[in-house]
């Protein structure tokens, strides 16, 4: 069987399935945002790690290595808020090719600096190495969180409220954009090559007024430490967490699948930014989708219990979407126009799109 066949999630329950976890200090172990370790003094630690590879997850064509090296800090702390904890330490290791001078490992640890300083974060080690295939990226963030109050995705119950932060589907039209521009450079660029006469392609800018917020969201996220605060501070306490990396569809059915329950959300109340809506019709693509499959939004996907409505209704940034079934109703979108479809996980995924 070749690894495409199973995906990123059929590889991951492939190869855990069997893994019984035997330290009784191990709370949560593979199957959500972070793995959740015993602590002292009441608390819980929390441990999360990514990893990015060039070619797959960043193109550095038109990804600064400062914007990078921020993302791939916000991609971290964003599972630890997505458990309702804190985040505290981080390793960074890095595989790293030839090509690449000092300086160029200087801008991405000033993203990454940056990124940690803004969350109280301390940088307490890591690795490099040598590389054959461009730049490797792994980070490893610890954090905490107040003992037995760790949110997993499989809280979720009947008749809960289903709720999402921000909007959705900016950052993959902001991947589009600049997959798009890329293309045309390119095309430039082989003219010019083919025809001296042509201006030197290196003068060719590409246009990107009115679009600044699809590309912030896309090459500089924002792990949603805010609406961690927001919930504490109106006293809501979500039955159910994760971060929205793979698109809301494959996210809210990890919920359901986890939770043992199914779901009704309604494409009314998918909240979009202007300029995503405007950049999908632009593509010929529904936003609708863009939202459901995009991905890399890191927003915050979220279930809370329906007492709870008249407190989350007041709270800014925050847009209930849908709610809890039992589940034998199946994960369902209600379209405008009153019809129903399937959620399926369409989200993009590293394992099948090489």
């Amino acid at each position: 069987m070749q690894i495409h066949e199973l995906g990123e999630f059929g590889l991951i329950r492939h190869l855990t399935e069997t893994i019984k976890p035997t330290q009784a200090s191990t709370i949560q172990g593979v199957g959500d945002d972070c793995a959740i370790i015993s602590g002292s003094d009441g608390k819980d630690t929390l441990i999360t790690t990514d990893m990015l590879l060039e070619g797959i997850h960043f193109d550095l064509t038109y990804v600064p290595l400062k914007h990078l090296g921020y993302k791939s800090v916000m991609v971290n702390l964003s599972d630890v808020y997505a458990m309702g904890g804190t985040p505290r330490q981080m390793t960074v290791s890095l595989g790293i090719s030839k090509r690449f001078t000092v300086e160029d490992i200087d801008d991405l640890y000033d993203g990454i600096r940056l990124a940690c300083e803004s969350h109280g974060v301390d940088i307490v080690g890591g690795d490099t190495c040598a590389s054959l295939t461009g730049l490797t990226i792994s980070i490893t963030c610890i954090g905490d969180v107040n003992h037995e109050e760790a949110i997993l995705r499989s809280g979720a119950k009947d008749t809960d409220i289903i709720c999402v932060s921000g909007d959705l589907g900016a950052a993959y039209m902001g991947l589009r954009l600049l997959a798009r521009e890329k293309a045309v450079y390119e095309e430039q660029y082989k003219e010019a090559r083919n025809n001296p006469n042509d201006p030197d392609p290196e003068a060719a800018n590409p246009d990107f007024a009115g679009r600044e917020y699809l590309l912030e969201r896309q090459l500089k996220p924002e792990a949603r430490k805010d609406i961690i605060e927001r919930l504490k501070d109106a006293g809501v306490r979500p039955t159910s967490m994760m971060d929205i990396s793979d698109g809301l569809s494959s996210e809210l059915i990890h919920i359901c699948k986890q939770s043992g329950c199914g779901c009704r959300i309604y494409e009314e109340r998918i909240p979009i930014d202007y300029q995503t809506a405007i950049a999908a019709e632009e593509f010929d693509m529904s936003p609708v989708t863009c939202a459901l499959n995009g991905g890399e939004d890191y927003e915050l996907l979220f279930t809370v219990p329906l007492a709870d409505h008249e407190k989350v209704e007041g709270l800014e940034d925050i847009t209930m979407i849908g709610y809890i079934t039992k589940q034998e109703y199946g994960q369902r979108l209600i379209t405008n126009d009153g019809q129903e479809f399937d959620l399926k996980a369409q989200g993009w995924q590293a394992l099948t799109e090489q």
